[in-house]
């Protein structure tokens, strides 16, 4: 038998960690490794456990989810955990922080039940979660602050192609509905998000979409 998804919970209300947790725990393919309240206890029992997954708050003592994310998935850290963000609307801001720091996903904390299990099994298996609309509203908003400021374009090494591909991605196309606009395969959309990923040193598709945005590719 596969060995269960091992979740880390980390969430300051003691309800939503109970919650959270007797959804997980139903499932007879994901097991509770451990539940915390704050990013600092998170990121301690990340290195004693060892999880597939965190799922992790934003607004929390000691550590918030944020700084807790950059430490257990940033740029240099040498075993990255993956952590899907669990955040309500009115936070859209930290989530947009948390992608940057590393997140592979996010879900708002009203998501029905499948879709929280669903995004556990996502980020565990390697993929992104990302809702489209809502990556549109995050990343559009809050990218705009970071965005260069010149007229000229951004050098980026990328095909003209492979371009309108990541401005598609960032559009929070899926690669189905990429094949369908551009007339290729579904094939061959994989295969140049694996050309854009590995050319412009990106985990993702979080990662690819923040970039888009980051260079204004996309408004």
């Amino acid at each position: 038998m596969t060995a269960p998804i091992r979740v880390l919970i980390c969430d300051d209300q003691v309800l939503i960690r109970t919650g959270l947790s007797t959804i997980i725990d139903a499932q007879p393919d994901l097991e509770v490794a451990a539940e915390c309240g704050d990013g600092r206890t998170a990121v301690d029992l990340v290195g004693q456990l060892r999880p597939d997954v965190v799922v992790m708050d934003i607004r929390m003592p000691v550590l918030d989810g944020i700084a807790a994310t950059r430490l257990l998935a940033g740029a240099g850290v040498p075993h990255p955990v993956k952590v899907l963000v669990v955040t309500t609307f009115n936070l859209d801001e930290y989530v947009y922080e948390a992608l940057r720091a590393g997140a592979s996903g996010f879900l708002l904390k009203d998501a029905p039940p499948a879709q929280l299990l669903h995004g556990i099994r996502t980020v565990a298996a390697g993929a992104a979660l990302l809702d489209p609309e809502v990556t549109r509203q995050l990343v559009g908003r809050y990218a705009a602050r970071i965005r260069p400021t010149e007229d000229n374009e951004p050098d980026v090494p990328l095909t003209p192609r492979e371009l309108e591909v990541l401005r598609l991605i960032a559009d929070g196309l899926s690669n189905n509905e990429i094949a369908a606009a551009l007339v290729i395969s579904r094939e061959t959309v994989k295969t140049f998000v694996s050309r854009i990923l590995t050319k412009l040193g990106l985990r993702d598709r979080v990662q690819a979409v923040v970039y888009a945005y980051r260079q204004g590719l996309v408004s």
